[in-house]
């Protein structure tokens, strides 16, 4: 069987780590996708959903909120701030971060305020898409 390996790592712990035949992530210009032997790549990735269809044809999913995409033809790593295993994905939480920086972004008093308050909500949106789309697979 032809795999590759797969790392994905917060700045707090290995979220994920083994073989996978496939990944999919959201690059910056659109979504990739991975195959074993893949051409080696270095790029950013928009925060979302890591899908991993393992060795064994299951998947795992992983919520990053952006970070590093590196490829190797033998290793896939991706490295993120904040990494989140779609089963740990917690929507009440989700929600109540939503309504605070929707607060936020009323309260916004300057530029960087606003800016601050829109990219959380930019990514708190892709958390509450990859978690769907986590409870659509199950």
């Amino acid at each position: 069987m032809n795999t590759i390996h797969v790392d994905v790592v917060s700045a707090e712990e290995s979220i994920y780590s083994g073989e996978a035949k496939f990944v999919a992530l959201p690059g910056e210009a659109g979504e990739l996708g991975i195959y074993p032997r893949h051409t080696p790549l270095i790029t950013r990735i928009k925060a979302g959903s890591v899908r991993i269809e393992k060795a064994d044809g299951s998947e795992e999913f992983v919520f990053v909120a952006g970070g590093i995409l590196e490829v190797q033809p033998n290793c896939i790593t991706v490295l993120s701030d904040t990494a989140i295993r779609g089963k740990d994905l917690d929507e009440e939480k989700a929600n109540a971060a939503k309504a605070a920086a929707e607060e936020a972004l009323k309260n916004a008093k300057t530029e960087f305020d606003v800016a601050k308050a829109q990219s959380e909500m930019y990514v708190i949106a892709a958390e509450i898409a990859a978690l769907r789309k986590y409870r659509l697979k199950k």
